[in-house]
């Protein structure tokens, strides 16, 4: 079985279920995404019925096609479609892959959603798939983000210089992260806990 077969599997704890979109998702993702603070960092953005539209339809595309496997994060306390997240350029044969694409409606932020998200997508990436490496990027900008990235214990790579262009014209400098496979036992007891690790992984590990 291929990573982007196992990687489509359906992922939960007691707070999260996280699975691949389906087109009866529109009405909910309609609630939540007409958010421009959602799309402040991201290289394209949903503004109107049509970007939701596609949006909708790449994400169904590229995980029936294995390009990228886009889940839907629901709430379990409220039952109801909070964002989304995914796996994307799925190395299989270098055993690398990257979480990202990562986004929340208003309402589920900051309650731990993110984390728990991320927690069930790094376990099955390491514990499921095999990974060695998980990479993350973000636009160099994006400060909440990163510290994010570094609170798990992420590891701060670099700077790509104008990496890509952004809505607007802006040529956005992107910051790489990754965790490895030696780094997880920390990183996982890290985000079970509920702890910032405020450190490189690999030196926790060391």
């Amino acid at each position: 079985m291929s990573w982007s077969d196992k990687a489509g599997a359906v992922l939960e704890n007691d707070q999260l279920h996280l699975r691949p979109f389906v087109s009866s998702d529109r009405g909910e993702l309609a609630t939540i995404a007409f958010d421009a603070d959602i799309w402040r960092y991201f290289v394209t953005r949903i503004d109107s019925d049509e970007d939701l539209d596609r949006f909708l339809a790449v994400a169904i595309g590229d995980t029936r096609a294995g390009r990228r496997i886009v889940h839907g994060i629901v709430d379990k306390a409220s039952g109801r479609l909070a964002g989304s997240m995914a796996f994307g350029n799925l190395a299989e044969a270098d055993r690398r892959l990257e979480i990202g694409w990562s986004w929340l409606g208003r309402d589920y932020r900051g309650n731990g959603i993110n984390r728990w998200a991320k927690y069930l997508m790094l376990r099955h990436a390491f514990e499921v798939l095999d990974v060695e490496r998980v990479e993350f990027k973000t636009d160099v900008l994006n400060i909440q983000a990163r510290k994010g990235l570094a609170n798990i214990g992420a590891t701060e790579e670099g700077v790509f210089r104008s990496y890509n262009v952004m809505p607007g014209g802006r040529r956005r400098d992107a910051i790489y992260y990754s965790i490895l496979r030696r780094e997880w036992p920390v990183v996982k007891a890290g985000l079970e806990a509920g702890r910032k690790l405020l450190r490189p992984a690999s030196e926790l590990a060391a």
